[in-house]
């Protein structure tokens, strides 16, 4: 029954992962084509990132609603590899993007000359190889798995400490340390920023209103702020109960680790597209236009469906009205 309720709690929460970011990244796309941005490619690594997440959790729901489910060894840890080079990913992608906001803060007169295509698409290689490397480790080194005849696909059960400590200490604690960085540096300029204006104010020079630049700078900053907190929130706690558990493994069960800590963590990948749908005006306005445009293509079905007596045509039926594509009604 337990791992029935584990199971449906799983393939709920990977449909809605999955969902929201594949909406986001669609009208992420649609932006970039029709604007050019390279820096919302950063954006949408993360949604497809965030949707992989979705979709390799989507494989451990099926697993625990299928039991009694007996895989093999090799079997589990591909899966599991699968598993962490997705969530590496996610949190790769987050770095990407704060990065990305923290130059255009900084240096926002070279940040088109800064960032090009050629080296966007060279840091989101490089982003995925180091997910890959990160996750694929145990299947390359032998030394890392951990014999186990237990039915369930899972780190403790699969992975060495060794590796899960390694895991940590490249990946998830100097990604919180790079975040606490750019959010200070930007939160000095942005402090730099407001105490300007208020100069600027008492001179009687203002015009009571903000620099256009300060507003945009104060925004970023919100909105990495709240992704730095929201990501801290979710995987601290699954991180830091793991390191008490390999130190420690009587103090602390990893079964509350594998069932409630880690669910807390990838609950990270629903929320980053949510804040980004809130945050980001293009994405508003791109979601805007893509309901209205769902809206009105429904109601033309609907008026098509409908019978008005007295109106058919020499074959009996009613003449439909030109079809309207999604694009169509954007523009």
């Amino acid at each position: 029954m337990a791992s029935w309720a584990l199971g449906a709690i799983l393939a709920m929460l990977a449909s809605l992962i999955i969902a929201a970011n594949v909406l986001v990244a669609i009208v992420l796309l649609c932006h970039i084509w029709k604007s050019g941005s390279k820096g919302l490619c950063f954006v949408l690594n993360l949604a497809l990132a965030d949707a992989m997440v979705g979709f390799t959790v989507m494989g451990l729901a099926i697993d625990e609603l299928s039991q009694p489910f007996h895989a093999s060894q090799n079997f589990c840890i591909l899966r599991m590899a699968f598993v962490t080079s997705s969530c590496a990913a996610s949190i790769l992608s987050l770095i990407l993007v704060a990065c990305d906001r923290h130059l255009a803060i900084r240096k926002p007169f070279h940040y088109f000359q800064l960032v090009t295509g050629p080296r966007v698409g060279l840091c989101l290689v490089g982003l995925w190889l180091f997910a890959a490397i990160i996750g694929f480790l145990p299947v390359f080194i032998p030394s890392f798995q951990r014999i186990s005849n237990h039915w369930k696909c899972s780190f403790f059960n699969l992975f060495q400490p060794f590796y899960m400590l390694t895991m940590f200490c490249l990946g998830f604690f100097p990604s919180l340390f790079l975040f606490l960085y750019l959010y200070c540096d930007m939160l000095k300029i942005a402090s730099v920023h407001v105490q300007h204006i208020q100069e600027v104010e008492q001179a009687g020079l203002g015009g009571g209103c903000p620099p256009p630049r300060a507003t945009s700078d104060m925004k970023a900053m919100r909105t990495v702020a709240v992704l730095i907190g929201c990501f801290t929130l979710s995987w601290l706690p699954f991180f830091i109960a793991s390191v008490v558990q390999m130190a420690c493994p009587e103090c602390f069960p990893y079964k509350v680790i594998e069932n409630f800590l880690w669910l807390l963590g990838l609950g990270n990948s629903l929320l980053n597209p949510l804040l980004y749908s809130y945050w980001q005006r293009d994405v508003q306005l791109q979601l805007s236009q893509l309901a209205a445009g769902v809206k009105r293509r429904v109601l033309l079905h609907l008026g098509n469906g409908r019978c008005f007596p007295g109106r058919d045509t020499k074959g009996g039926t009613a003449k439909a009205p030109p079809a309207v594509s999604c694009l169509e009604l954007q523009d």
